[in-house]
């Protein structure tokens, strides 16, 4: 399938995730998931055209109906169980997602509430647009596979930073970067975390410029238990930046962490 320029080029300037702006808390992880095919990318990027040119461009996602218009192309046992990436993460037989079980946890244990069915809150209300509970976000818009970049390979001459990912990263970094910040303080949400970020230290330092006068401290991690991170106040908003992801690296138990706990110590020292 095409990758139309004026619909790609559209994603990159006004796609920032799931949820709404109006949700308590913020989930921004570094890039969009997936991206392995030309016809997955096709399929995220012509919805979001169709949806959002002719409305609020500024809107999040509906990740319910976007993934419903986007094909299921991972191969293997599983090829034949979906047609789509929402019968693979929201309906009957959906799967639970390794990082969405952990977002969901630290979210009950902010607020000093009971688990629920983690599939079950999955399916049904996680990210919903209407619940404005979970904001999942992007710092970064391309769905984008970890360890590959398969965008060097169009020939879009008005989009040249996509030869490279550091070269759209940084293309692309401060633009985002004011963007985010400036929701934060219109929509002055509860907890923002961001998650799995690498330049850590350049994320501090685009706050600041921000919210001058603000001060991070750095909290150190317990063991299998809560990661390292650093903490600031943005007026009413908790704004936590930490290398770990929510969920296994390399599915690897040693790595992970507990976020129910991590979300009670967090209310905690507030």
């Amino acid at each position: 399938m095409l990758i139309r320029e004026d619909a790609l080029k559209h994603w990159i300037d006004n796609f920032y995730g799931y949820g709404s702006w109006q949700a308590r808390f913020w989930f921004i992880g570094p890039e969009e998931g997936g991206g392995d095919t030309p016809e997955e990318v096709a399929d995220k990027i012509n919805y979001f055209w169709n949806v959002h040119t002719s409305g609020n461009h500024t809107a999040l996602c509906d990740i319910r109906e976007l993934y419903q218009r986007t094909s299921f192309t991972v191969t293997g046992p599983r090829a034949d169980l979906f047609t789509n990436l929402y019968d693979y993460r929201f309906n009957s037989h959906a799967v639970q997602h390794g990082e969405w079980k952990s977002i969901i946890a630290f979210v009950h244990g902010y607020q000093n509430k009971p688990l629920p069915d983690l599939l079950e809150y999955q399916k049904k209300s996680f990210a919903l647009t209407t619940h404005k509970k979970e904001a999942l976000l992007r710092l970064y818009p391309l769905p984008a596979h970890n360890h590959a970049w398969y965008y060097s390979w169009l020939d879009l001459p008005q989009l040249s930073f996509l030869k490279s990912r550091a070269l759209y990263k940084e293309h692309l970094y401060e633009s985002r970067m004011e963007a985010i910040l400036t929701n934060v303080k219109v929509y002055a949400p509860e907890v923002v975390v961001m998650y799995s970020m690498e330049t850590i230290d350049k994320i501090k330092k685009s706050v600041q410029e921000y919210f001058p006068g603000i001060t991070f401290k750095m909290i150190k991690a317990v063991e299998r238990v809560i990661p390292q991170y650093h903490h600031t106040v943005l007026g009413t908003t908790t704004m936590i930046i930490t290398t770990q992801v929510p969920g296994l690296k390399h599915n690897r138990i040693e790595t992970g962490f507990d976020w129910e706990a991590f979300g009670e110590s967090l209310n905690y020292r507030i």
